[in-house]
């Protein structure tokens, strides 16, 4: 673009479908500045929580541009030193928030004792059109690396009712195994990692992924269709560390700059 984006998106910020908008502001944003993607000016806000099926939420993304985007090595990890999280509630009783943040609390203390996870009970014209609840973590790394899992309750009229213990209970424990498959990406934003990689200058990109998730394997032949470009695929083991084991990819970009801007 020409000029730095600016913009309000309204719907649905979170379901148990795609990644909620809480989750893409702990991982998308800062993996994004790791790509040179960076400012004052950049945010992710939530105005108004919208749940499933619903709805009726509100979004202001702002986000700068850059000439190029610069090539990354991600490849240490580093250890997980604390973990953060929101407990969200639109339309139901505020306590709600406070009995999933003690379940998953349950949890994870016995992993790690930094952990804080804030509550956000929205209301009136805040909270959207839907009643629900959800858990949103994120587990950082030494190295300023964030590994997320969450959950939504059932949209209304749609399922079983969920108990607020068993969803932070769940939630943590989602977290634990993402912790456990590892790498400096979470499963959620391997394939932006992979894109930035793919749009960056003609240098050597590497990043440590845990296992590729189904949508990643898929995701990566559609970079092959699009932009005849091959990553190299090696399998790593950590004797010193446990967890799954990691796969590294490397790949040299496309050179896709920005035509609008002529200086970096």
């Amino acid at each position: 673009m020409k000029h730095p984006l600016r913009i309000t998106l309204r719907g649905v910020t979170n379901d148990q479908v795609d990644p909620s908008v809480d989750t893409l502001k702990a991982t998308a944003i800062p993996l994004l500045k790791k790509f040179g993607i960076d400012g004052e000016h950049f945010e992710l806000k939530i105005v108004k929580r919208g749940i499933a099926p619903g709805g009726g939420g509100e979004v202001i993304f702002a986000c700068p541009i850059r000439k190029v985007l610069r090539p990354v090595h991600l490849t240490d990890p580093g250890k997980i030193k604390r973990i953060r999280g929101v407990a969200y509630s639109v339309r139901v009783s505020p306590q709600i928030g406070n009995r999933i943040v003690e379940s998953a609390r349950s949890v994870l203390n016995k992993f790690l004792p930094d952990i804080y996870i804030h509550t956000d009970h929205l209301k009136g014209a805040y909270s959207g059109k839907s009643p629900g609840f959800g858990l949103s973590l994120v587990a950082e790394t030494t190295e300023g690396y964030f590994l997320s899992a969450e959950l939504a309750s059932n949209p209304q009229g749609q399922g079983a009712t969920v108990l607020p213990e068993d969803l932070g209970k769940n939630c943590a424990k989602l977290l634990l195994e993402e912790i456990y498959r590892g790498g400096c990406v979470d499963s959620v934003n391997q394939s932006l990692a992979v894109l930035l990689m793919t749009l960056g200058q003609q240098d050597v990109s590497k990043v440590l992924l845990g296992p590729l998730s189904p949508y990643m394997i898929e995701f990566l032949r559609h970079l092959r269709s699009f932009f005849q470009i091959m990553f190299k695929i090696e399998s790593k083991t950590f004797e010193d560390r446990k967890g799954a084991e990691k796969v590294l990819l490397t790949c040299v970009g496309v050179g896709f700059s920005n035509l609008n801007k002529t200086i970096k």
